[in-house]
C-alpha cells in the first residue's frame, strides 16, 4: 500500500490566510481557492471588491494545477506558442496563469488558484500562500 501526505485543515487555513494577507498588503481584491490533489475544493475566499467571477476562475486555476501537477501558466505558455490542442485537454478548466501546485515529499498534495488581478500577480499571491504551508 502506498501512503501519501495530504493537506490538513491547518495547512489549508495557513495557505489561505497567507495568500490573503499578501493580497491585502498590495491592496489587491482577489479570490483564493485551495484544492486537494484531485482538484476538490477545500477552501475558497473572495475579498470584498473582487468580482464574483473570480471565485470560479480561482477554483478552476487551482484544479488545473492540481490535476496537471504543474503551474497553470505552463498551459497558457504552450497555447501562446501555438499548441492550441491544449484547449481541448479534458479536466483542465482554466489554462491561465495563477494556479500553482503544492508539493510535499515530491508528490502533489493540492494546489492554490488565485484570480482578480493580473495573472502574474495571481501567481505571486498563490506562491506566498504556499510558502506559509508546513508541507515542505
Amino acid at each position: 500500500m502506498h501512503l501519501k501526505r495530504v493537506l490538513s485543515t491547518e495547512d489549508v487555513d495557513a495557505i489561505l490566510e497567507a495568500a490573503l494577507a499578501h493580497a491585502r498588503g498590495k491592496a489587491w481584491d482577489v479570490s483564493v481557492a485551495v484544492v486537494d490533489d484531485g482538484g476538490h475544493l477545500l477552501a475558497l475566499k473572495r475579498l470584498t471588491g473582487a468580482s464574483p467571477s473570480t471565485t470560479r476562475i480561482a477554483t478552476a486555476k487551482a484544479r488545473t494545477a492540481a490535476l496537471g501537477r504543474r503551474e497553470s501558466k505552463f498551459y497558457e505558455d504552450m497555447i501562446g506558442q501555438g499548441r492550441l490542442a491544449f484547449l481541448t485537454a479534458p479536466g483542465l478548466d482554466c489554462l491561465l496563469e495563477g494556479g500553482v501546485p503544492i508539493f510535499a515529499d515530491g508528490e502533489c498534495v493540492g494546489a492554490v488558484g488565485v484570480s482578480g488581478v493580473k495573472s502574474q500577480y495571481d501567481s505571486e499571491i498563490a506562491h506566498a500562500g504556499i510558502a506559509a504551508a508546513i508541507v515542505a
